[in-house]
């Protein structure tokens, strides 16, 4: 698999988009709009930059004139594989598939989804190649992050599993993870539930968001806090997740504090627009 696409060119997409123009393959980036478009290219530019100064690569430029991004998906047409990046939707995310079905040409090319929490088969069946659909979950910051979870549905082939891993493991130098084809898989199955027990915490008075933070990081070792995490991921993803979650298991413990709710339709989803449980600049 030598010509990549990706859909969707916000943290993840930009992210993915990245790794594999940084592996030497061929990039297309399809976003929405011009204006996407245009932030998604940016977003890449000052990523790549960075790394360019970190020493991680030999030259920015070099790798940025790898990835066109562009505003139609039929740029996608000839890709080996398309890797979809999208706002965690799952009506969104079906469209989407259903295009990509009729607008990539050659039989043997994989249909991945990055999808959090979404089942894979709800998006296979959708497309008339169930078999060569999977999920391809990596993490954010996708550069930085090793984690890949490899999620084949019932009726994902074999070999189509196989070929992504050699892609993720011998191509890109990730670490992949197989999961089963259950909401949340392995990571956010066991993520989400503890942000959401650190976000009723906060909401019951019981610490502030700071304190929570800070017990986690210097009692715990971890590298950040639930709820400085949350902001991270942002918290219309971490709502969907754990809806996604909810719908499938039906344990409480997946279900979405008022507070989440509260936040989320205020526009308050973290480090994407300045201000979740901490403001950002």
């Amino acid at each position: 698999m030598e010509k990549i696409g990706v859909v969707g060119c916000g943290l993840m997409g930009a992210g993915i988009a990245e790794v594999c123009a940084r592996a030497g393959l061929d990039v297309v980036v399809a976003e929405s709009s011009q204006g996407a478009a245009d932030a998604g290219r940016s977003r890449l530019e000052k990523s790549l930059a960075r790394a360019e100064a970190k020493g991680k690569i030999s030259s920015a430029a070099d790798v940025l004139a790898r990835i066109r991004v562009v505003i139609d998906l039929d740029e996608l047409a000839d890709r080996d594989l398309v890797v979809e990046a999208i706002l965690e939707d799952e009506d969104a995310k079906t469209e989407l598939f259903r295009q990509l079905d009729k607008i990539v040409t050659s039989p043997d090319a994989i249909l991945a989804s990055n999808t959090s929490s979404i089942p894979i088969m709800k998006l296979g069946v959708v497309t008339n190649r169930p078999q060569n659909v999977l999920g391809i979950h990596f993490f954010n910051p996708v550069p930085v992050l090793k984690l890949v979870e490899l999620v084949p549905s019932i009726v994902t082939a074999p070999e189509v599993t196989e070929r992504s891993r050699a892609f993720v493991q011998d191509v890109l130098g990730k670490e992949a993870i197989d999961c089963q084809d259950r909401a949340g898989f392995v990571v956010n199955a066991l993520l989400i539930p503890f942000i959401l027990s650190a976000i009723r915490m906060m909401e019951s008075g019981f610490a502030t968001a700071a304190d929570i933070d800070r017990g986690l990081v210097l009692g715990a070792a971890h590298p950040q806090g639930p709820l400085a995490l949350a902001d991270l991921i942002g918290l219309d993803t971490t709502k969907a997740v754990a809806e996604s979650l909810y719908e499938e298991f039906k344990e409480p413990l997946y279900a979405a504090p008022p507070l989440l709710n509260r936040m989320v339709d205020a526009g308050l989803l973290g480090r994407k627009t300045g201000r979740g449980f901490y403001t950002y600049n």
